[in-house]
């Protein structure tokens, strides 16, 4: 895989002041970067500070890969906390690098890229949603679409569990589900909810 050594020497390389933002939620970046020295902030962004931080990352080190392995949006946003020198590789480059990896070791680094980003996303949906945002976005991410091309999710955990998943209360789950029913986003009791608006609750997610 790409690494400090094997970077392509006409990859892009600047200088990024603090406080700039070099990543940005729910976009999908050209290129993937590699902080080469410097301190950068990941978190939610709000007006242009830094509303909830997940973490900090310090160069030498890819920021926030995971998005480029997937070929997904970027999960968070990225602001640097002090000056960074950056060197950024066009995606399709670094997708091309790991592309010549064993096979084995693709598969092991696609499981563990998927890991992170559902663990960032379920963190970063606790920091940044209301509870009805977050089972909006929850019921979407479980959803089949059946033999009528209608979207259904069947609940194969107990809501105990799946309200620990979302950080919020059993009684709270139940009450939003019912919210959702009464706003006809979805139907259904038991285990089988029906996403029958599923744009609306798209909307509510916020995805």
């Amino acid at each position: 895989m790409l690494s400090a050594q094997t970077l392509d020497p006409s990859a892009e390389r600047h200088v990024v002041a603090r406080g700039v933002p070099l990543l940005q939620r729910a976009v999908a970046s050209p290129w993937v970067s590699y902080i080469e020295s410097g301190r950068v902030a990941l978190g939610v962004l709000d007006g242009g500070a830094m509303e909830h931080q997940l973490g900090v990352v310090e160069g030498p080190c890819w920021l926030e890969a995971t998005s480029a392995v997937l070929n997904l949006p970027h999960v968070v946003d990225a602001i640097a906390e002090t000056e960074v020198c950056v060197r950024q590789v066009p995606v399709a480059e670094f997708r091309r690098s790991l592309s010549e990896m064993p096979a084995s070791a693709q598969l092991v680094l696609h499981d563990v890229a998927m890991a992170h980003r559902q663990q960032t996303e379920l963190t970063v949906s606790r920091l940044a949603k209301d509870a009805e945002a977050r089972c909006a976005e929850w019921l979407l991410r479980h959803a089949q679409t059946g033999d009528k091309g209608v979207m259904a999710v069947l609940l194969q955990q107990r809501k105990r569990t799946i309200a620990a998943q979302l950080g919020i209360a059993p009684e709270t789950l139940s009450r939003v589900l019912r919210h959702l029913r009464e706003r006809s986003l979805i139907s259904g009791t038991g285990r089988m909810l029906n996403l029958i608006d599923p744009g609306g609750l798209r909307s509510l997610a916020g995805v």
